[in-house]
């Protein structure tokens, strides 16, 4: 099993290693984060890569990615575990047909583990190969206030409560990422028990060899272009900025389309890729398109 980074630079080499492209901030708070055994609470955009750093630093100390992906309505219960209500009945049924099955034993084998589901984060506190896991906690502010304060207790001691078996401990806390994508402020006590770091749009250099390792297949220049333009493109008043992921698979388009360089018609037929509001795909149709795409071509036009 992989050790965990001495220093803010192996933390970097780390990620690098993993195929993310981190920034020294990041890569700071990320070392912290591992060294004082703090969850890490990432904020910023959708698709600028919060997701991404918990799957590089599960591939990269070789430790097993728990996901919980939040949502409306998300409660306690179904974040910690469930029991398997179908498998109960058959049991109740058996013990029916063979007759004399006392009471008390029949309640103690129902609910057992035998019986439970372990949903994410009791799946995180059991012990794992290779060392306590990653558990992402993906999209926290489509939750509401009442899970909120659940987890900040769960997070504080690292354990859960089933009412049928009693108190769950982990016995080495998992390594805990958090994510926002602020459509919403998360309660200051949650952030309190959190390392915090506001995951921003990446530089041109950064994003170039973001795109450089994710789509390789793209030539260098056209790279270029694409990270030109997008970034250009962030600057207009659009309901929905494209992130890094967008970015990606608008490479991945034109490489499939075997485009060398951007052209207004490249780009009107793929612009489904960037953009997923059909109000921003309009307002960028036409004119829109051939001026950004000429900002772009004079901003990277040897002086």
């Amino acid at each position: 099993m992989p050790d965990l980074p001495a220093s803010i630079d192996a933390a970097q080499d780390m990620l690098g290693k993993a195929g993310y492209v981190s920034g020294r901030g990041l890569s700071t708070v990320v070392f912290l984060s591992l060294r004082l055994g703090r969850p890490l609470f990432l904020e910023g955009e959708a698709g600028v890569g919060k997701t991404e750093i918990a799957k590089a630093l599960s591939a990269a100390l070789g430790r097993r990615l728990i996901r919980l992906q939040c949502y409306e309505g998300l409660d306690a219960t179904s974040a910690v575990y469930e029991w398997n209500f179908p498998a109960q009945m058959v049991a109740i049924r058996t013990a029916e047909a063979e007759g004399g099955a006392d009471r008390q034993s029949l309640t103690n084998e129902l609910f057992s583990d035998r019986f439970l589901i372990r949903r994410p984060l009791l799946e995180a506190m059991q012990p794992q190969e290779g060392g306590p896991p990653v558990l992402l906690i993906d999209e926290l502010d489509r939750t509401d206030e009442p899970f909120e304060a659940f987890l900040l207790e769960a997070l504080s001691d690292f354990q859960v409560t089933i009412p049928e078996l009693g108190t769950v401990s982990a016995g080495e806390p998992p390594i805990v990422i958090l994510t926002s994508n602020r459509t919403r402020e998360v309660h200051d006590a949650l952030k309190r028990r959190c390392l915090y770091h506001w995951v921003d749009y990446p530089d041109f250099d950064r994003e170039y060899a973001i795109l450089r390792a994710k789509a390789p297949e793209a030539t260098e220049a056209l790279t270029r272009e694409v990270v030109t333009f997008v970034q250009r493109l962030r600057g207009e008043d659009l309901f929905k900025k494209p992130g890094v992921a967008e970015a990606i698979d608008w490479a991945k388009c034109l490489v499939a389309l075997d485009a060398v360089q951007l052209s207004p018609q490249v780009i009107a037929d793929t612009l489904g890729a960037l953009l997923k509001y059909q109000d921003d795909i309009a307002r960028m149709q036409g004119s829109e398109v051939k001026r950004i795409l000429d900002e772009a071509s004079a901003a990277l036009a040897p002086v």
